[in-house]
């Protein structure tokens, strides 16, 4: 499939979906969150992709904020569909069936931090810098920025960063805890391959159980210790499942196939 805002490769079961506007520094307008969800719904079901790598061209910018232009007239009723229709595509990613690793390599701010934080890992590259600054234009995020900033970095921190739009390093977003590794901009992507190639050799399943269980914690019309039970016994009733303690019994790594 042609898109007009992202690159797609697919190596070694991961699907690299690469934010394509340099130049722009990757800024998001709708048509490129609405490809990226287009091109999350081509691999849903391909059992030969094992994970998501999200990350953005050039070696400044992850994706520096969304297109103000895109929305600088907008009145309230059109400024409640442009978070309602980015919004549904960050939840796709966080719910999404298989993992993705956000790469971020530079700037994520704005609407670039809340992607990041959509994505079930983020890795960092030693020049990112992560911020929500939008109260500098006098608004607040609108892809549900203050809800994950606060389940990452507790309601404290969040307030601050949010208050103040201030940009914090790579350094002191692994600290916080909004970025889970910090390397160097050549091991940026190596080391997303490297980490999702180890999650792929796990059950598909179980990993799928894991994203949904880990999702069931934060969403207030679940229950994630109930959710985390009906997940584990769903389990027992696959292949994967068979497979994976026979190997152990063997002592030999299992073979799953997803089913």
């Amino acid at each position: 499939m042609a898109y007009q805002f992202i690159l797609t490769a697919v190596e070694d079961g991961i699907l690299t979906i690469t934010l394509n506007r340099e130049k722009q520094l990757n800024a998001l307008n709708a048509q490129l969150i609405q490809e990226i969800g287009e091109a999350l719904e081509t691999v849903r079901n391909d059992k030969t992709i094992k994970g998501i790598i999200l990350t953005g061209s050039g070696s400044k910018a992850f994706a520096a904020g969304a297109d103000i232009k895109e929305f600088s007239n907008f009145d309230i009723e059109e400024g409640e569909k442009l978070a309602i229709a980015g919004g549904k595509i960050f939840d796709k990613i966080e719910q999404f069936n298989k993992p993705v690793i956000a790469a971020v390599n530079g700037f994520a701010l704005g609407g670039g931090c809340e992607l990041t934080m959509a994505c079930h890992i983020r890795i960092a590259s030693e020049n990112a810098r992560f911020g929500q600054p939008e109260v500098n234009l006098g608004l607040i995020p609108g892809y549900a920025g203050t809800q994950r900033l606060v389940q990452l970095v507790g309601k404290g921190k969040a307030l601050e960063l949010l208050m103040t739009g201030d940009m914090i390093d790579a350094q002191e977003a692994h600290r916080l805890g909004l970025a889970n590794n910090v390397v160097s901009l050549e091991e940026l992507l190596p080391t997303a391959r490297k980490m999702l190639g180890k999650i792929g050799k796990k059950g598909p399943l179980a990993i799928e159980k894991v994203i949904d269980s880990v999702n069931a914690h934060f969403d207030k019309k679940r229950n994630g210790f109930e959710a985390e039970i009906e997940n584990f016994g769903a389990l027992f009733n696959t292949k994967d499942f068979t497979e994976g303690t026979t190997a152990f019994m063997e002592k030999r790594k299992a073979n799953f196939i997803g089913e």
